[in-house]
């Protein structure tokens, strides 16, 4: 089963270049960049998805044009379409202010820019001026990282692996936090693993500078709970390697979401809603978990010491609750 690509902060990132690039034409691919904090690959490839951005019939009034030249610098023409006064229902503005608001809050956007200004003047349009607020979450630490990435400063994280259901040290050098799935993620190089790694931010428990600066890399993307590292931001999605351990269950309709949310080697749907499925493991402590949310309705087919680790991790908690 191939991961999903994350594709969400990557196009939040191409929608917030548009307007920063209209706004600063000549900008060059390297400031990109630095400003967006990711590579000069990163901003070439958001570059070359432009021209394929318009709408139908994807006539050349209706697409965007990008212009790179040989010194690096950046111009975006938009298509005519976009030049034309939209008739907005006042659900469709209050759409349009939410979806802004949240691009305003990629990090590298220009808060000050010519869509902020646009931003504001809908607002007073449709009537929210000062009574809407974006929220995309928050964590601790957030400010303390953003912090430390902004002055080059390594950090020293006590971080959980949710995987393996264990608390480590890591010694940092933050690079870039951004937010998708549902949770914010800080990129960085980690002296521990001696690579790139993601760490999710609300699992990170404490954070304390170290007074120690570095200098940045070349911005690459690593992987989640210090898995192996990856050419993307699929990093952040569960990648089945070919040693991994797999699991044959059967699952009740009730819980066939399992056969659409996890990374799936096979699946064997039946009339009455049931599935079977085999699944690549990484941990012990996810199966654990994830068999205990099942609950008894659901059989381990293969392994049979699945099957004993289930019985073995309810014990442990009936233990520490009493039972």
């Amino acid at each position: 089963m191939s991961p999903r690509p994350l594709a969400g902060p990557r196009l939040a990132r191409v929608l917030a270049i548009v307007p920063y690039v209209l706004a600063h034409p000549g900008t060059t691919i390297d400031e990109l960049a630095d400003r967006f904090r990711v590579s000069a690959r990163d901003i070439e490839q958001d570059l070359e998805l432009l021209p394929f951005c318009g709408l139908p019939p994807y006539t050349a009034d209706r697409l965007i044009d990008v212009w790179v030249d040989d010194e690096g610098a950046v111009d975006i023409r938009l298509a005519e379409y976009f030049e034309r006064p939209l008739r907005l229902t006042p659900a469709e503005g209050v759409a349009l202010v939410a979806a802004a608001r949240v691009l305003l809050a990629v990090p590298g956007a220009d808060a000050d820019g010519p869509l902020a200004t646009a931003v504001d003047k809908l607002e007073a349009v449709v009537g929210v001026s000062g009574r809407l607020a974006i929220d995309v979450g928050d964590a601790a630490h957030l400010t303390t990282i953003r912090d430390a990435i902004d002055a080059h400063e390594r950090l020293e994280l006590d971080y959980f692996s949710y995987a393996r259901d264990e608390m480590t040290t890591r010694r940092v050098d933050p690079a870039r936090v951004f937010h998708a799935l549902g949770a914010w993620y800080l990129d960085a190089y980690c002296h521990r693993a001696e690579a790139e790694r993601l760490f999710r931010v609300d699992r990170v428990q404490a954070v304390r500078p170290t007074g120690e600066t570095f200098t940045p890399r070349a911005a690459g993307p690593g992987t989640a709970d210090g898995g192996e590292a990856d050419s993307d931001l699929t990093g952040l999605v569960y990648h089945p390697r070919p040693d991994d351990r797999r699991v044959v269950l059967d699952l009740p309709a009730t819980a066939a979401w399992v056969a659409d949310e996890l990374p799936v080697d096979a699946r064997a749907d039946r009339a009455d809603g049931s599935v079977r499925v085999t699944l690549a493991i990484s941990e012990d402590a996810f199966l654990e978990r994830l068999l205990l949310r099942l609950g008894a309705d659901t059989r381990v087919v293969d392994p049979p010491e699945a099957e004993a680790l289930r019985r073995t991790a309810a014990a442990r908690l009936l233990d520490r609750y009493g039972a």
